[in-house]
């Protein structure tokens, strides 16, 4: 990376290294940087942060993870195969689940991290007059 990011996302972790596991398999990302309480991952710089344990000590993750709707941001990231970031999602403690939905050029679907934030995967329509093989 030639310097800051323009833009990214951070989302606060209880669990740091297997959020940051769970990132890098699904969206095939490396880190740029990790330590204690930050991974960096590049492209989105999607920034995972540790939430201090005084305050992570009162937050309850389930397994499997409770979808957080509750929230005011959703990112989206565009993937080649939802049915293959199902797959990932689940070894990682994590869920692709529920409709998907048409949009332009891409078909979408809910999926939530192993502690529950949303998020939206995309991956392109099939072009026009395509057939499944």
């Amino acid at each position: 990376m030639s310097g800051p990011a323009r833009a990214g996302v951070f989302i606060y972790a209880k669990d740091l290294p297997a959020m940051t596991a769970f990132y890098r398999a699904l969206l095939a990302m490396t880190v740029i940087h990790e330590d204690a309480t930050l991974a960096v991952l590049p492209d989105l710089q999607l920034v995972l942060h540790a939430i201090p344990p005084a305050i992570a000590a009162d937050i309850v993750i389930s397994r499997p993870p409770v979808p957080r709707e509750d929230c005011a941001l959703k990112f989206f990231v565009s993937v080649d195969s939802l049915a293959a970031a199902a797959l990932t999602a689940a070894a990682h403690g994590g869920d692709v689940s529920g409709p998907r939905w048409p949009g332009p050029g891409f078909v979408m679907t809910n999926a939530c991290d192993p502690e529950g934030n949303l998020f939206q995967l995309r991956e392109p329509a099939p072009a026009a007059g395509a057939t499944a093989s």
